[in-house]
C-alpha cells in the first residue's frame, strides 16, 4: 500500500469510527462521555505513522484518533466505549483513559496536561537506560494554561531530551478564546527563548504533517533538544458530545465553514483520486465501514464486567 493510501485508511477510519459514535450515542449504550476528534484526524494520523512502532506515545482526553492511528483496531476500542469486559481496559477506562502499550499508547487522561510530565519522564528514563524510544506527547492549547506544562517543557530543555511536544490548537479552551486566557502573541514565539526547536503550521494535509513529524523526530535525535510542533486545526463538535454547538454564542458556523473546505480526510481523498486510485480507496472505505459495523455489534453483545473486575488492577 502507497504512503498516500495508507494514510488515508488511517484518516478515514477515525473519521468513520467517530460517525458511527455519533450514530450510536443517543442510544445511551455508550456507557462514557466523548470528546470527538472531527476535523482533528490529520494530526494524529501524520504524527503516528511518521514515528512508527519505535515511538511510545502520550494523550489527552481527545484521543480516540490517536489510539486508531496506533492500533487499527476496533474490536476493544468500541468494547471499552460500551463498558465491556472485552475492551482495551476491560470496561473501566471509558472513553478518555485509553491506552494500548503493546502498540506504544501509553497513557491518555482525562485531566488536563497531566500525560505531559509523564512524557518527561519516560525520555530521561531513555537516557538512564539507553533506548532509543522516540517519546511524543499530544495536548491542546489549553495545556499552555497549566503551570505543569511550563515545568515539563522547561525541565526537558534543561536536561536537553530529544522528545516531540505536539500542541493541537483549536484556539479553545474549551469554550473560552486563546486571546481572553493568554498574555503572549504566539506561544512558538515564546519558546524560540527555550533550549529547543519550534515550528508551527496550520496545515490540515495529512501528508505535510507527516513530513513535519519525520523531520521532528530525525532532529530531535540528532541535535539531542526537545522539539515543539504547533499545529492547527478547528474542532467540527461541541468540547465534549456528539452535537454541533455554534448556537452557543462562542464561535460561528462560518468559520466551521472555512475550516471545512480544506477537511482532511476530504483533501487526502482529492489527492488520491487525482492519482487514479478511486478504485483502492473504494476499497478500503468499504473495509473500514464493515469493520467499524463489525465491532459495534461485537460490543454490544459482549458481557459487562464481573462485579469482582472492580477491585483487580487497583493499587494500594
Amino acid at each position: 500500500m502507497t504512503l498516500s493510501l495508507a494514510l488515508y485508511q488511517k484518516l478515514y477510519l477515525v473519521r468513520w469510527a467517530t460517525e458511527a459514535i455519533r450514530k450510536e450515542y443517543p442510544n445511551d449504550q455508550i456507557k462514557t462521555p466523548v470528546h470527538l476528534s472531527l476535523g482533528e484526524e490529520a494530526i494524529a494520523v501524520g504524527v503516528c505513522h511518521a514515528i512508527g512502532k519505535n515511538g511510545l506515545f502520550y494523550g489527552t482526553y481527545r484521543n480516540h484518533g490517536l489510539y486508531l492511528s496506533l492500533t487499527l483496531e476496533t474490536d476493544k476500542f468500541f468494547a471499552e466505549l460500551y463498558g465491556k469486559r472485552t475492551g482495551a481496559s476491560g470496561g473501566k477506562a471509558g472513553s478518555m483513559h485509553l491506552t494500548a502499550p503493546e502498540s506504544g499508547l501509553m497513557g491518555t487522561s482525562a485531566v488536563v496536561g497531566t500525560t505531559i510530565p509523564m512524557a518527561v519522564g519516560a525520555a530521561f528514563a531513555n537516557r538512564v537506560r539507553r533506548t532509543d524510544k522516540a517519546i511524543v506527547v499530544f495536548f491542546g492549547d489549553g495545556a499552555l494554561d497549566e503551570g505543569v506544562f511550563w515545568e515539563s517543557f522547561n525541565t526537558a530543555c534543561v536536561l536537553k531530551l530529544p522528545m516531540i511536544f505536539i500542541c493541537e490548537d483549536n484556539g479553545l479552551a474549551p469554550h473560552t478564546l486563546k486571546v481572553d486566557r493568554q498574555g503572549y502573541p504566539a506561544i512558538h514565539k515564546v519558546l524560540e527563548r527555550f533550549n529547543c526547536l519550534t515550528f508551527r503550521n496550520e496545515t490540515t494535509d495529512v501528508e505535510e504533517i507527516h513530513s513535519l513529524a519525520l523531520k521532528a523526530g530525525l532532529l530531535a535525535r540528532e541535535q539531542q533538544l526537545p522539539v515543539f510542533l504547533h499545529l492547527h486545526y478547528y474542532r467540527y463538535l461541541e468540547h465534549v458530545g456528539v452535537n454541533e454547538d455554534f448556537d452557543q454564542g462562542y464561535r460561528t458556523r462560518d468559520e466551521f465553514e472555512k475550516w471545512y473546505k480544506v477537511d482532511p480526510i476530504n483533501l487526502q481523498r482529492k489527492r488520491l483520486v487525482e492519482m487514479n486510485l478511486e478504485k483502492e480507496v473504494s476499497d478500503v472505505e468499504n473495509q473500514v465501514r464493515e469493520q467499524v459495523d463489525r465491532s459495534i455489534a461485537l460490543a454490544k453483545a459482549a458481557p459487562f464486567p464481573d462485579k469482582a473486575d472492580l477491585f483487580k488492577g487497583v493499587w494500594s
